[in-house]
């Protein structure tokens, strides 16, 4: 009988799951390092613990996170949650039957609401992730996409942040004859330019169906009146000498930088754009949000907004997923929610999470969100990556002066019928 309970206590040791002491489960959670840090999820991962203390969470990331968890996803050997960045095809890891369907899971009760967890998401958000009728990518913080306007410069002049196009183009004049850029952009990632100026343009001139033809690879949608009109005022822009000089060289800090600096008064950008320039930040600059202008005469609703949100998986290989899957639980409680949005100056997912005073810079984003008919996003950068790489070099030609806006077009409706007509890419 001895030696069988030795032999029997050996096996039971051999099958305990990989564990920080014999009493606590460790789970991973890889996050993408970006301008948003790491600190937030550590400290939430020490709360966690303390509401379940045989859980160690073991929190680290990378600002290129992509490439390290690639290699991972490929052996097998995956965290238990993670935040893969705009690197990684996410959606290609669902396709490939990788990510674990999170159905389950929404339907449990939230952190701190008497709500279902799926409930607590602004809907929109949440179906992003959804795919043939099942949860697989989920939302955290929510990005307001628009442009900035340098405030000490605008009540210096006496200028107004434009609300229509025709408004801007009398703007840009008076701001040119000071010396001072009217607009930069972050030339070496056209998807600032796709996204505050090309989509909003082609939402104004032709609705929000233009732009959702365009998403659903319509025949014809991308070179379609709304998107040609698009293209031809970026043309007339750079045409007049209003973007800045050398903004196609610059990345997104480098035309960031130019803008916090006084060099350039308005600016594309989405909301992380106070988090991720803090620290270049002069004493006193002053910003402010306001949604793209929009055609006088347009056939899209002024007020349509973009909102886009940073997401997570849980890996479908992880060890724990169930752990995994409760952290990010915890994480999008109202709670904790709230109080990302007010340390790192952003957004949520979470309903109610804006009811809190709100840094400055996000009180007129969250406005904009608020008072929108609609937002959109351009899903399909995420979900055919060949088609939105075509797209971008189409639109950076087109503002390099490269091409015009009829071959900016041809191109951009050439590359969608390559996706339409190749049966290999899940279409959405």
């Amino acid at each position: 009988m001895a030696v069988i309970c030795i032999f029997a206590l050996s096996g039971c040791a051999k099958k305990k799951p990989s564990a920080v002491n014999s009493d606590k489960i460790e789970i991973e959670v890889a996050v993408f390092q970006g301008g948003y840090g790491l600190d937030f999820f550590e400290k939430a991962a020490r709360e966690y613990e303390k509401l379940h203390p045989n859980v160690k969470i073991k929190v680290w990331g990378n600002p290129r996170i992509w490439e390290q968890l690639r290699t991972r996803f490929v052996a097998g050997d995956v965290p238990d949650l993670c935040w893969p960045g705009w690197g990684m095809d996410s959606w290609a890891l669902v396709y490939d039957g990788k990510v674990m369907e999170m159905d389950k899971y929404l339907n449990q009760k939230a952190y701190d609401q008497n709500l279902k967890w799926k409930d607590t998401f602004l809907p929109d958000l949440l179906e992003k992730g959804k795919y043939r009728g099942h949860y697989y990518i989920l939302p955290f913080n929510n990005n307001v996409f628009g442009w900035w306007y340098n405030v000490n410069l605008f009540e210096k002049h006496g200028w107004k942040p434009p609300k229509t196009y025709e408004e801007l183009l009398k703007l840009c004049e008076q701001i040119k004859k000071t010396g001072i850029a009217p607009i930069t952009y972050q030339g070496k990632y056209p998807a600032y330019m796709i996204r505050g100026f090309l989509i909003p343009w082609a939402i104004s001139a032709g609705g929000l169906e233009a732009f959702e033809a365009a998403q659903k690879l319509e025949p014809g949608a991308w070179k379609s009146p709304a998107f040609l009109k698009a293209a031809r005022m970026m043309a007339e822009l750079r045409d007049k000498g209003y973007f800045q000089k050398g903004a196609m060289g610059m990345d997104h800090t480098g035309a960031q930088m130019e803008f916090v600096l006084g060099r350039a008064a308005m600016i594309p950008c989405g909301t992380w754009l106070r988090s991720e320039m803090q620290k270049q930040i002069p004493p006193g600059f002053r910003m402010a949000y306001f949604n793209p202008p929009v055609l006088a005469n347009g056939k899209g609703d002024p007020s349509i907004t973009q909102a886009s949100a940073e997401t997570w998986i849980v890996p479908k290989e992880a060890k724990h997923p169930d752990i995994g899957a409760d952290f990010f639980r915890f994480m999008t409680s109202l709670k904790m929610a709230k109080r990302f949005v007010q340390e790192k100056q952003t957004l949520m997912s979470i309903k109610g999470s804006d009811r809190v005073k709100l840094p400055p810079d996000l009180v007129l984003p969250a406005r904009y969100l608020r008072s929108a008919k609609a937002t959109w996003d351009a899903e399909f950068s995420d979900w055919y990556k060949a088609m939105n790489k075509e797209i971008e070099a189409a639109v950076a030609a087109l503002l390099a002066g490269e091409i015009s806006p009829e071959e900016c077009c041809e191109r951009m409706e050439r590359a969608a019928e390559e996706t339409r007509n190749d049966p290999s890419i899940p279409k959405h």
